[in-house]
């Protein structure tokens, strides 16, 4: 049986802590920029949602035409940006460096290049509606030209900060796999 009384070493008097090992700075690194990943990669999820239900809301006819409307030509394609999500989710268990390098360039190819687009698809609408107050296509009451730049708004911050902590991510995988390399 265990007793309940607990003992303490005699000789400790708190300075007997240096003797203990240390987390590496590029771990801890990587741990934080995983966890920014990871966050960024549940509002990129939402993000996503809200344009697949628009699409599939639009396309189904759940909901007259005049509820929802239509989706514009770029949120098709950034449907795919599925793909880099999935792989950046896939690269971070086991820090898998070619996952993430195929999610950066991905999120550039599928999230990001259709956002420019959208932005230069949606501009001479989003033009007539504030020089002429006229919009044609809504969303549950609202021009539908402005609630899609203010997703869009966010979806770019997100875009950047992500490939931003991916890359810094990346930067930190590498280094310790080189000075794994060297020893």
């Amino acid at each position: 049986m265990t007793s309940r009384v607990r003992h303490k070493a005699a000789a400790t008097n708190g300075s007997d802590f240096k003797h203990r090992e240390k987390v590496a700075p590029q771990y801890q690194m990587s741990a934080s920029l995983k966890s920014e990943v990871r966050r960024l990669n549940i509002v990129h999820l939402l993000v996503w949602l809200l344009v697949a239900a628009q699409v599939v809301v639009s396309h189904l006819n759940l909901v007259p035409h005049e509820t929802v409307s239509m989706p514009y030509q770029w949120e098709y394609p950034y449907l795919l940006s599925a793909v880099p999500l999935l792989c950046s989710s896939l690269s971070l268990p086991r820090n898998n460096i070619s996952y993430l390098v195929l999610s950066m360039i991905s999120g550039g190819l599928f999230s990001v290049a259709p956002l420019i687009y959208g932005g230069m698809e949606m501009f001479p609408v989003a033009q007539q509606l504030y020089r002429h107050g006229k919009a044609y296509r809504f969303i549950f009451g609202f021009s539908a030209v402005t609630v899609m730049y203010l997703v869009m708004v966010v979806a770019v911050q997100v875009h950047a900060w992500q490939l931003y902590y991916m890359k810094k991510l990346l930067d930190s995988w590498f280094n310790a796999t080189q000075e794994k390399k060297k020893k």
